[in-house]
């Protein structure tokens, strides 16, 4: 599965991500980073990666046809909170169930959206 992270998520994660076997897209270090956030979903959208951001804004595109949206909400964030946040959403929803799938996870709880639109 290929994973598109935004520039606000941990390091630690992007390695633990690849260490499992995902494909992580990270564009910190490259020509791409500080794109706009329309131009960070077109590409998200051309590679068929889930988004995995802390960015609320993302939830726009809730409605359209994704790879999948995990957006990270917390309080109080932390490295380690996010770190902890994304592995578990990434557990509980298998490659299949993404596509559509919009995911935020809060310190407590998590909301889901699932879009029916097609490609």
């Amino acid at each position: 599965m290929k994973l598109f992270v935004d520039e606000n998520i941990p390091l630690k994660t992007v390695r633990e991500l690849r260490l499992q076997g995902f494909e992580v897209v990270d564009i910190r270090g490259t020509e791409d980073q500080g794109i706009t956030d329309e131009v960070l979903w077109r590409k998200t959208q051309e590679l068929e990666c889930l988004l995995i951001t802390t960015d609320k804004g993302f939830t726009v595109h809730r409605e359209k046809f994704h790879y999948g949206i995990l957006i990270i909400r917390l309080k109080q964030p932390s490295r380690q909170k996010i770190h902890q946040r994304i592995l578990q959403a990434l557990k509980h929803y298998t490659p299949r169930q993404w596509p559509g799938l919009m995911v935020v996870m809060r310190d407590a709880v998590q909301s889901t959206w699932k879009s029916h639109a097609k490609r």
